[in-house]
């Protein structure tokens, strides 16, 4: 049985360039998805927040268009609810990776306000990068991947292959033209190879200990690549 760490985001909203803050979170299919099929494995799941606050969903993942129909929707309200872990997280400040065998971080709007600027976060992905554990990473989340800047001013990942939330969605998602930045081009701007897939179509890469995955659909091929690097 292997641990694992899920580091979620403790924003509620995202800034939007106006200053509007968008109602946000973490979404649930990309939360959901990876714990069943770590948890079907045998594995343990620990998720740590920055100060150890309780994450919140966003609400717009729980509507049924985005679970296939009610009964998806429902499926997936119940899944959250009998994840006691989201209740009582750590503090991402108290985390030691010795602790661990591998990371994932899920997505949502979240992380483009809190974890994308999060040092101890950047210094946990460069730690886990550097480790040779698996580190998954999927949507919106691969925004902590900027914080994670070495001494010498570079980004860390700078050079790797990633999937991430790409602009053509987050147009198609009717916020590109809000938003104070776009994930797909911010990342490139750190020098870090985004490997654009279909819209909304599953796509993983994986680049070394690096799975990474581009939207909602990708989460649970990301968790089933991540499983084949726990052995």
């Amino acid at each position: 049985m292997s641990k694992i760490l899920f580091v979620l985001t403790g924003a509620d909203f995202w800034t939007l360039a106006d200053g509007t803050k968008h109602p946000t979170g973490f979404w649930a299919e990309e939360a959901v998805a990876p714990y069943e099929a770590f948890k079907a494995a045998g594995h343990e799941i620990v998720v740590a927040t920055p100060g150890g606050v309780v994450p919140t969903v966003d609400k717009g993942s729980l509507a049924p268009e985005f679970n296939g129909g009610q009964e998806g929707a429902e499926k997936i309200a119940a899944a959250l609810d009998s994840m006691n872990e989201l209740e009582n997280p750590i503090r991402l400040e108290d985390v030691r990776l010795d602790d661990y065998d591998a990371v994932f971080y899920p997505g949502g709007h979240g992380p483009m306000e809190d974890l994308a600027v999060n040092s101890t976060s950047g210094r946990l992905l460069i730690d886990t990068l550097g480790s040779g554990k698996p580190l998954g990473v999927v949507c919106h989340a691969p925004a902590a991947l900027l914080a994670a800047v070495t001494e010498d001013g570079s980004n860390a990942f700078a050079g790797y292959e990633v999937a991430a939330f790409t602009n053509a969605e987050e147009a198609q998602a009717g916020l590109a033209d809000k938003a104070k930045w776009l994930l797909e081009t911010r990342l490139g701007d750190a020098g870090v190879d985004v490997q654009v897939g279909e819209p909304w179509a599953p796509h993983v890469v994986v680049d070394r200990n690096l799975v990474t995955g581009q939207n909602p659909a990708s989460a649970a091929p990301l968790a089933a690549e991540v499983l084949k690097k726990l052995g």
